[in-house]
């Protein structure tokens, strides 16, 4: 089914903004609406500067058009691949829902080419910030509560741990009486740290671990062992979960529709990567950010998560959203 001109209702950027907004309210978490309007913001103000005052004069945009507010916004000021990326993906959800609205054309969005980025890139600059988290372990809490990917996510963000360190944990090393995981290097045994010995640590456990762990490992653990006959806490049916099976997940559980939410250039395909999931380090910045904003002492902060003192200079970086100046 096609819309035709005449079939588009007249509204002004800045009132689809507004109602696209308080749409976002009721399904995204604080984090993600305050993205959106942010970044739709120059959006408007591009409307502003060519004169468009009704959306329905969208209709004539053709994608060259739409290549020139990418070229305005990337010239307006000295700004990385990655946030261009963003800014654009956030205006083709805009876009969509405004087709929804009769607003625009229902093809419109189309038109709006995404920038590919480099894997460099996006690892440097992406994280998951606090609010999102949240709402991701509430949901793995409500519908998915002990599963594999609830325990996989719970223990990167409560710990700040690499996947290397997590993979690496045998159910010897939980202490459920202490409430405690001793992080061991053992490279003999095909499970080293990143940072050997001195990667070494007991992590006290959180009272969502503590709640969490025993009922995945009395339930959902796979009862196998790995080539070298030790019983791993994260398993898979072959025995030791790998670091791959772990990234898999995460990406597949951050991705927004995995929560059913709406993923820009997101077609549901379950052989490749939702260009919305984010990358293990991203939950990484993302812990290590939160947890310096709630003041934890930022020595207790590097013991825990194995990361080397922060500079003071960076501390503001991270929390104002720059994880790039974190070297992890």
């Amino acid at each position: 089914m096609t819309t035709s001109n005449d079939d588009l209702e007249p509204i002004e950027p800045n009132v689809a903004f507004k109602r696209f907004i308080d749409h976002k309210k009721s399904a995204c978490a604080e984090a993600t609406v305050r993205n959106y309007r942010y970044r739709l913001q120059y959006f408007l103000e591009w409307c502003e500067d060519n004169g468009i005052d009704n959306l329905n004069d969208l209709n004539d945009l053709t994608g060259r058009d739409l290549q020139q507010f990418h070229m305005w916004r990337k010239n307006s000021k000295d700004l990385a691949e990655t946030t261009i990326r963003n800014h654009l993906c956030s205006l083709r959800v805009f876009l969509k829902w405004a087709a929804s609205i009769e607003a625009v054309p229902p093809n419109l969005y189309d038109k709006l080419i995404i920038p590919q980025v480099g894997h460099g890139d996006r690892h440097r600059e992406e994280m998951l910030d606090s609010d999102t988290a949240q709402e991701l372990l509430d949901y793995l809490r409500k519908y998915h509560f002990a599963s594999t990917e609830h325990v996989v996510i719970v223990l990167l963000w409560e710990t700040g741990m690499r996947i290397g360190a997590a993979m690496s944990i045998n159910l010897q090393d939980v202490d459920f009486d202490d409430e405690r995981i001793d992080l061991q290097h053992r490279p003999e045994e095909d499970t080293p740290l990143k940072n050997g010995t001195g990667g070494e640590r007991p992590i006290a456990i959180t009272p969502e671990l503590t709640e969490l762990l025993p009922e995945y490992v009395e339930n959902r653990r796979r009862d196998v062992t790995d080539d070298n006959g030790r019983r791993p806490l994260l398993t898979t049916s072959e025995g030791r979960m790998h670091r791959s099976t772990i990234r898999e997940i995460v990406y597949r559980v951050t991705a927004p529709c995995f929560r059913d939410l709406e993923c820009p250039d997101c077609n549901k395909d379950t052989t490749k990567t939702c260009p919305e999931a984010v990358y293990p380090h991203a939950i990484r910045r993302g812990s290590i950010t939160h947890f310096l904003s709630e003041d934890v002492p930022v020595e207790i902060l590097s013991d825990r998560m194995n990361e080397s003192p922060i500079p003071q200079s960076s501390h503001q970086k991270l929390i104002n959203g720059n994880p790039s100046c974190l070297p992890i």
